[in-house]
């Protein structure tokens, strides 16, 4: 089977646009579709239907693709792992949702660097959903994510769980309120993918409540942005407890504690089914579960 033909169809679909897929391959459109047809030719079944809104796998292709996504992720860690013996480097590259990797992590990686002084750590920060996508597309090979997205690839073990508290700078009457006096509250929310969003909407379901009754008055990408919108006065929102330690201690944040009602994230490290992790990505895995990871 041709690699490279192999890689095309993955691509192809991943993008679901021959035309995309062409630009990412740098080919043209005629060129993409005949590694397609010749791996077609070469399997002797169809593997893709196409039109204008796109590609669908067939059956066929469907079988295919979860077989490419393993080859191709092994191609890929064989690659990896022979250039870094090339030149007698240990890299690890990992994705981290924002809450932990803002936050937490920076001094976790300072002490394992402390302890691994050979191995170069590269640390990519995105929301849980981009996190997922990532180590799907092997871009990275461990991804720490708040809570799960179901996916039949993918591995997850847990590190942490930490609450998420409702706070606020500004002054209050009362530091208790009821489900429906949370309603009212002017609301700052994180963006569609990440992973505190979910966990709220999650905890709201068991209330039968939705983001609709709710006075969202904004949202944003980035918990740190959250965090310093609160504390300047421009709404309350839920934050990890473990991001905003110093200010409640400090009392520049207020809890709101909420009848009945808490949020609480899990976080797990997150690894594709298939991947051939080496020593140090395991080792990490380890450190990262255990009480030596120190985080801030």
């Amino acid at each position: 089977m041709n690699i490279d033909y192999l890689r095309a169809f993955y691509i192809t679909v991943k993008a679901n646009s021959i035309s995309k897929a062409a630009k990412i391959l740098h080919l043209t459109q005629p060129g993409l579709s005949m590694q397609i047809q010749s791996l077609e030719k070469e399997l002797q079944v169809s593997l893709l239907n196409r039109s204008n809104r796109g590609v669908n796998l067939t059956e066929a292709g469907e079988i295919v693709f979860d077989y490419a996504n393993t080859i191709l992720s092994l191609q890929d860690n064989v690659e990896r792992d022979l250039e870094n013996l090339k030149t007698h480097k240990k890299k690890l590259f990992i994705g981290s949702c924002k809450s932990i990797g803002e936050y937490a992590l920076p001094c976790s990686i300072y002490i394992y660097k402390h302890e691994n002084p050979d191995i170069d750590i590269n640390l990519e920060i995105s929301n849980t959903k981009k996190v997922i996508d990532n180590v799907l597309n092997n871009t990275v090979n461990l991804g720490i994510a708040q809570n799960k997205i179901d996916n039949k690839n993918l591995v997850y073990q847990k590190i942490t769980s930490n609450d998420m508290l409702l706070v606020t700078s500004l002054p209050l009457v009362k530091k208790a309120i009821t489900i429906d006096e949370l309603k009212k509250l002017p609301l700052i929310f994180r963006e569609k993918g990440s992973g505190a969003r979910k966990d709220i909407i999650n905890s709201l379901k068991n209330k039968a409540i939705t983001t609709d009754d709710l006075n969202i008055i904004y949202e944003l990408n980035s918990m740190e942005a959250i965090k310093t919108s609160v504390i300047s006065g421009k709404g309350i929102s839920f934050i990890p407890e473990l991001i905003i330690k110093r200010e409640l201690r400090d009392k520049i944040l207020t809890h709101i504690k909420v009848d009945d009602f808490n949020v609480v994230s899990e976080y797990y490290v997150v690894y594709r089914k298939n991947a051939v992790l080496n020593p140090y990505e395991k080792g990490f895995i380890e450190f990262l579960k255990s009480k030596k990871r120190g985080f801030c």
